[in-house]
């Protein structure tokens, strides 16, 4: 690739990144052109499809959130490993409107196999948490999106209130979440879909 389409490419990334996090994903691809300063059709060239653009724009932070996942799972206290996990992506959430639609969009291909990956891992963080006595036996996978849908509230915020305020819903979570608290009503089944419909 030359050296003025690897520019353009990562302007472009770059872009669609920022409008993505302020806007969500419905950001249309012909913004993304104008503002990186490059044609609709140049744009298409190198990312024939939004998903494409959106996988490549938050590449760092799926690996970043898969690391966390796999880290979490090799700690040998199985609850610090799932409240970092929980602490983790409802940071990169309350930081980053645009990750959190990716991270829960229904796309095709690449997309599916790393959602379908990351929620193995979730199911076996929880399992984990509950078999060492720590996380409360009525507690359920589909609790997680509770998390990110109440988390999810504070993306609009300014960064440094959101993280605050993140920081502090996670740990009146997290709290509710230890064994010994009181019976809760049966979970709900709820998919990730409704994060990014919210």
């Amino acid at each position: 690739m030359r050296a003025d389409a690897r520019e353009n490419r990562a302007r472009v990334l770059t872009v669609a990144r920022e409008l993505f996090a302020e806007r969500g994903l419905e950001v249309p691809m012909a913004a993304i052109a104008r503002r990186a300063g490059v044609g609709v059709a140049t744009l298409y060239r190198r990312f024939p499809t939004k998903e494409l653009l959106v996988m490549e724009a938050f590449a760092e932070q799926f690996a970043h959130c898969q690391a966390c996942m796999d880290d979490a799972l090799q700690d040998p206290d199985p609850w610090r490993g799932f409240s970092t996990v929980i602490e983790q992506v409802c940071l990169m959430q309350a930081c980053d409107r645009g990750f959190t639609a990716a991270f829960t969009a229904s796309f095709p291909d690449l997309h599916s196999e790393v959602r379908d990956r990351t929620w193995e891992r979730l199911e076996a963080l929880v399992q984990r948490a509950k078999d060492s006595g720590h996380l409360r036996a009525d507690f359920s996978p589909h609790d997680l999106t509770l998390v990110l849908l109440a988390n999810g509230g504070l993306s609009g915020m300014p960064a440094e209130v959101a993280v605050a305020a993140s920081r502090r819903l996670v740990a009146y979570l997290l709290e509710s979440f230890r064994v010994g608290t009181d019976v809760l009503p049966p979970p709900v089944p709820l998919s990730l879909d409704l994060v990014l419909n919210n």
